[in-house]
């Protein structure tokens, strides 16, 4: 099969095979080469390293990274896909097929100690659990690609001040590189999504992006700052019941920063959430 076919025909290929995409799983296929093309240049695999697919669907994506990397572990939720991924993908003998859902997959025993690279087209509707179930489980993994919606990738690579800058923002920050490659339109997906969306790549680092003394406090104190994001940081803060620090500790130790009363959350930092952290916990 010509590498390309599977973008070109994927009407096409799910009518050979009666599949109708699932609105319980999100799916929605690529069919612009140039994206696909596009996904794995923002990647940097080589044949030296592995790859982790999440939702391959028809094997659209899985064909290139298979020309592109050491061997690619291709997991996919939905069972009815994986006979069609078996006779697309036939003939590929870096590919492996995997019927399983990500969030319970041990992703360290299946990548083993090779180096691995993640790539992804995410369904929108559980993106943010996915991208943070892997982020925390500190899976040695060098990089993260990912499709995701527009909004969600304008979150995830905000500046502070920024309407879209939250709690995703800084996660990915702490532990990532992030941005924006290139944006892909909803026409460029069957079926036509109501939202475009953004190639995101995510450089994982060697260590944190920021020392803080207690990481858990930390991303407990930012869940608190935008729980209520229009108060101010100090009222957020003494008002969320995941920290229970009296407010007046927590307006002392704003002040130490030397920031305004009225600061909010948005307005911070990651690293100044950090050393907000640490006086906090002082």
């Amino acid at each position: 099969m010509k590498q390309g076919y599977l973008a070109d025909n994927t009407k096409e290929v799910l009518s050979r095979y009666g599949f109708a995409a699932s609105k319980r799983f999100g799916q929605n296929f690529i069919t612009d080469v140039t994206v696909l093309e596009d996904i794995v240049k923002a990647s940097h695999v080589t044949k030296e390293e592995n790859v982790l697919e999440i939702g391959p669907g028809i094997g659209t994506l899985t064909e290139y990274l298979a020309k592109a990397a050491g061997r690619v572990y291709a997991v996919e939720v939905d069972k009815k896909l994986i006979p069609i991924l078996n006779e697309t993908l036939k003939g590929l003998n870096n590919v492996e097929i995997i019927n399983e859902d990500i969030m319970k997959t041990d992703i360290p025993s299946l990548m083993k100690d090779t180096p691995f690279r993640i790539i992804a087209n995410l369904p929108y509707y559980i993106t943010t659990p996915i991208i943070m179930s892997l982020l925390e489980s500190h899976i040695s993994c060098r990089s993260i690609t990912v499709m995701v919606q527009k909004e969600v990738g304008e979150r995830m690579t905000a500046s502070p001040g920024n309407k879209n800058y939250g709690a995703l923002t800084l996660a990915v920050g702490y532990y990532s590189r992030a941005s924006i490659v290139r944006e892909v339109p909803a026409r460029f997906f069957i079926p036509v999504p109501k939202v475009d969306s953004v190639i995101v790549h995510m450089d994982i680092w060697d260590k944190p992006g920021v020392e803080v003394s207690n990481e858990t406090l930390m991303f407990s104190v930012i869940r608190g700052a935008f729980n209520q994001r229009r108060k101010t940081l100090v009222n957020a803060l003494s008002g969320y019941a995941g920290l229970n620090i009296p407010k007046e500790r927590i307006a002392e130790a704003v002040a130490d920063l030397g920031f305004k009363p009225a600061v909010r959350g948005e307005e911070l930092s990651l690293e100044q959430f950090a050393q907000l952290t640490d006086r906090l916990k002082m």
